[in-house]
């Protein structure tokens, strides 16, 4: 197996995860780097100079990174080609792997021939678990969770879609899991061309795995597999940026997912709902900063 871990400006979590990972027991680990200016890279490469480097030449946003890394696009130590393992892991650098986690997810798929990727526990780190299972969203979930979210988190529209109360210790077949930490199938994730490029930050990963879900592939969450995920290591150094393209994402992805006539007439209500929500956010975040100062 592989481990293509997405980079920019991760810090010393790049450092761990690295670490993690072949404590866990991955050898091969590319690290796509999208043109990171921290010291993060030169860090590691003191730390591990083994580990295998694809830079990407600017900040190309996570599938595209991912896609590289599995390309193994001018990757020093590895040589050119992809990667070619049976199973691919894709996480961000903020993760650190329990020792167990990459046998257990590995575990999963052995077990399910079905399966095209798997996603771990998610912890916080407050030991808190993290709702990285979820399901497809509709259009009443999306506006239920996507609006009365930001004021009353704990509503059904995103208990439905967050799976809040369903219990997070018991394996199960969902619809999709958390980009943050991804182990694929590598026949699955070739078979539908990997990330959908044209997501620069999130939705690439329900995206991929509402591909997969066309193909037959199945998407499993192994709670016995543990992950801990720091979270937003990378987005907080441009919050503004970042709320911007995760609103494009969801556009994205409710334009490709619009399959009846209903859903498209109804794609210019969303697209003005994702900007009256983009801005609810940042002005929220500018009353934050202003108050931290």
């Amino acid at each position: 197996m592989a481990a293509v871990i997405v980079n920019y400006n991760a810090g010393a979590h790049l450092v761990a995860c690295v670490a993690s990972l072949k404590t866990a027991g991955v050898r091969k680990i590319v690290v796509s780097d999208n043109e990171s200016t921290d010291g993060s890279i030169a860090s590691l490469t003191a730390a591990d100079p083994e580990v295998s480097l694809v830079r990407t030449g600017g900040n190309l946003g996570y599938g595209s990174a991912a896609n590289s890394g599995a390309a193994n696009r001018g990757a020093a130590n590895l040589g050119e080609g992809a990667l070619a393992p049976e199973f691919l892991l894709i996480c961000n650098p903020d993760t650190v792997f329990h020792p167990e986690s990459i046998a257990e997810m590995a575990s999963a798929l052995d077990s399910h021939p079905k399966a095209g990727v798997v996603g771990p526990r998610i912890d916080t780190p407050k030991g808190e678990v993290y709702p990285s299972a979820r399901t497809f969203p509709n259009v009443t979930d999306s506006i239920g969770h996507g609006f009365l979210g930001i004021f009353w988190r704990n509503n059904p529209w995103s208990r439905r879609y967050l799976m809040t109360d369903r219990s997070m210790d018991r394996p199960s077949v969902v619809d999709w899991v958390s980009g943050s930490c991804m182990f694929t199938r590598r026949k699955a994730f070739d078979e539908i061309g990997g990330f959908d490029e044209s997501f620069f930050m999130y939705a690439e990963d329900v995206d991929l795995c509402r591909r997969l879900a066309e193909k037959g592939w199945e998407t499993l969450y192994a709670p016995s597999a543990r992950v801990t995920h720091a979270q937003g290591v990378s987005s907080a150094r441009h919050p503004y940026r970042m709320i911007v393209a995760h609103h494009r994402s969801l556009l994205r992805f409710a334009s490709l997912t619009a399959d009846r006539p209903r859903d498209r007439a109804l794609l210019p209500v969303v697209a003005a709902g994702l900007a009256l929500r983009a801005a609810i956010l940042a002005a929220g975040r500018a009353v934050g900063d202003r108050r931290g100062k």
